[in-house]
């Protein structure tokens, strides 16, 4: 039996994209990226929504005349070993990626507790959209939040907002650029 996380990189006031749907901001620089490559590999199934099901597509090969430094090359063959589940209506089985792709059309709280209940590790949900149902009905056991030293001023947020949890902060790290990485568990 696995556990359910969420992982989101947020602005200092907590969102996850700008008002204009915007992220680069909180591109990860070197000692933040290989963290993330640290935490993938306790990971054994990624759920996503669609947009983020298609920006995560860059990682199952490098692009044509593009170089990958060792630490992207790493996140990369994480990546391609761990199933992954495309929460979303609008895509098809011809839009998935690879073989340990599955489409599930409409991720309900049931349908997400047999993934984890399957699952040999940690079953990451990215995106927070995708992830709200879990947060608000208590599934998620696991916050890892890369907070990015930036006010966006609005946006799509990180947290739903009709969400009270206690939670309790298990690790913490900073980073050279400013960013903070929080982890909390539930209470």
């Amino acid at each position: 039996m696995g556990t359910l996380g969420y992982t989101a990189t947020i602005s200092l006031d907590g969102y996850a994209a700008d008002a204009d749907g915007d992220f680069q901001w909180s591109a990860p620089n070197g000692s933040v990226f290989d963290a993330h490559v640290a935490r993938m590999g306790e990971v054994s199934v990624e759920v996503l929504g669609r947009k983020t099901y298609l920006l995560m597509q860059y990682w199952n090969s490098a692009p044509d005349g593009e170089e990958w430094s060792s630490a992207e090359q790493e996140f990369a063959r994480r990546w391609q070993a761990i199933d992954k589940i495309a929460a979303s209506s609008t895509l098809t089985a011809a839009d998935l990626g690879s073989d340990r792709d599955r489409l599930v059309p409409d991720l309900g709280l049931d349908e997400l507790q047999r993934i984890v209940d399957n699952a040999t590790g940690t079953v990451e949900i990215f995106g927070p959209t995708v992830a709200a149902p879990a947060i608000r009905a208590g599934m998620v056991g696991d916050f890892h939040f890369f907070v990015v030293p930036k006010i966006v001023g609005g946006g799509l947020r990180a947290l739903p907002d009709d969400v009270r949890l206690d939670l309790r902060l298990v690790e913490h790290q900073i980073f050279d650029n400013g960013t903070a990485l929080l982890r909390y568990s539930p209470r």
